[in-house]
């Protein structure tokens, strides 16, 4: 009898079952990167939108003391800016918090906090 070479279909099925099972696991890892990656684009357009807010009330006269809103469109989303100015313990300053959300009203993905001087009164 000759010695015939090859695989069996036991083997070639295993080996399709280990190709499988590590095929589902790299799938699932790479969701996980695309989802994560989606998650700091926003993060990171949120902190450039308080970052210029901030810039701009740097720039203008000083910001009128208590809370607005605004909405932005950026990167063809909506976004809402809400700004809050009180007064800091030094009657010079003003403390400006900035809080930046999708349009849709999802969770805070940025809150940012300046000092800026106080109107001349």
């Amino acid at each position: 009898m000759k010695a015939e070479s090859g695989f069996t279909l036991l083997e070639v099925m295993i080996a399709l079952a280990i190709f499988a099972v590590l095929a589902a696991s790299v799938l699932s890892a790479s969701q996980f990167v695309v989802q994560q990656s989606g998650t700091l684009q926003e993060r990171l357009f949120a902190t450039w939108l308080a970052d210029n807010q901030l810039n701009e009330l740097r720039l203008q006269a000083p910001p009128a003391k208590g809370r607005q809103q605004q909405s932005l469109s950026f990167d063809q989303r909506e976004w809402r800016l809400e700004q809050i100015v009180t007064q800091a313990s030094d009657p010079r300053l003003l403390k400006v918090e900035i809080v930046v959300r999708l349009g849709n009203g999802g969770p805070p993905l940025h809150h940012a906090s300046a000092w800026l001087r106080a109107r001349n009164e």
